[in-house]
């Protein structure tokens, strides 16, 4: 198997120029390609409107394999946490998000991240490399054949990049994934089902139209520069905080489409009316929305939850200034849903909880 590729990694454009090589028109590309990611087909074998030449040539030069995954089940909810290990070793996670009528799944870009917020159990992990296209995209794949498996009748809906790592960091791949997301062919995603969020990357920001294929969520998770500093140190330090709000202001955007502002309520230290005021002040003349977030205390990181009286004063202010504000709940708490913490005690071997169907 060594000398063949896995064809989860093979971009439709290299998928097309293999087939030139065998003589095979283009649009079997496109054949091919529905059945790996809108089918979720394992077997070239069973591709029956290919040729059996071309199916055996498939055999030849490639394999499809997903990563191995280790599913963990919340018992306070619906929440799943899918634990997946690549052809390195190497372990990330995705997570299935029960809501009202669907999931929401939540993927990763990178193993690890190198941005280091003071808050997130990922960025205490470090960087350790980028995902290619294909480790992207497998994890809605394998997110489906779990919902289908265990017969779930909540459908998958929505796709947000807010897993492991920082999506621009790995923009050529994220952008591959967002274009497969988006194609009839694939996984024929509409943009307003799928989100990027992102700490703000300026140079992408500024050259890339994101919102072609996905809505844009930025972290803040501050209302000046001097606290975003002590929060998230590396992220301030790529721009300044209002500088970045007004780059925001530029991004084109679709008719009725606004950007969300992502902010972690972390108690004592950014949930109090002050800080809210000072918000308010911070993106009141930008198109968007803002998603209050309770945070989740994780291993080793020195924070704690808002009291519940911080968050409700800080959310009902948002509002009073007529700002739509959602209020995230957590979720999977009994499973360390929160991005990073089950994968770090995972690979540690000091997980507690018994994965599903052990």
């Amino acid at each position: 198997m060594t000398d063949k590729t896995n064809i989860l990694n093979t971009s439709l454009s290299e998928l097309t120029d293999f087939l030139k090589t065998i003589n095979e028109p283009p649009y079997r590309a496109n054949q091919i390609w529905q059945w790996i990611w809108q089918k979720g087909n394992l077997d070239f074998g069973s591709m029956t409107n290919l040729s059996k030449k071309l199916r055996n040539d498939l055999d030849k030069h490639y394999f499809i394999q997903w990563p191995h995954v280790v599913p963990y089940r919340s018992q306070l909810d619906q929440t799943v946490k899918l634990i997946l290990e690549l052809e390195d070793q190497n372990l990330i996670e995705t997570v299935l998000i029960p809501e009202k009528d669907h999931f929401t799944l939540c993927i990763s870009s990178q193993v690890g991240c190198p941005l280091g917020c003071t808050f997130c159990s990922t960025g205490k992990m470090g960087f350790i490399r980028n995902l290619g296209t294909g480790e992207i995209l497998s994890q809605i794949l394998i997110a489906q054949d779990y919902i289908k498996r265990n017969e779930i009748s909540l459908p998958l809906r929505n796709i947000v990049f807010m897993g492991m790592g920082e999506p621009l960091l790995n923009w050529p791949n994220v952008n591959n994934a967002l274009a497969a997301l988006h194609n009839p062919r694939g996984f024929n995603f509409s943009h307003r089902r799928v989100t990027v969020s992102t700490v703000g990357i300026p140079h992408i920001l500024k050259q890339y139209n994101i919102n072609q294929y996905a809505s844009l969520a930025l972290s803040i998770h501050a209302p000046s520069q001097e606290l975003r500093q002590q929060l998230m140190p590396k992220a301030a330090s790529l721009i300044p905080l209002e500088d970045l709000i007004k780059l925001l202001k530029n991004v084109p955007l679709r008719s009725r489409q606004r950007v969300t502002i992502e902010y972690i309520l972390i108690g004592g230290l950014n949930d109090s009316l002050d800080q809210a005021k000072a918000l308010n002040r911070l993106v009141s003349s930008l198109p968007c929305k803002i998603n209050l977030i309770p945070f989740n205390p994780g291993r080793d990181i020195p924070y704690q939850a808002p009291d519940q009286e911080h968050i409700l004063a800080f959310e009902n202010f948002l509002w009073e200034k007529g700002l739509t504000v959602n209020l995230r709940k957590s979720k999977g708490e009994d499973i360390q849903a929160a991005c990073g913490q089950l994968r770090a005690q995972h690979s540690e071997g000091k997980v507690a909880l018994k994965p599903e169907n052990a």
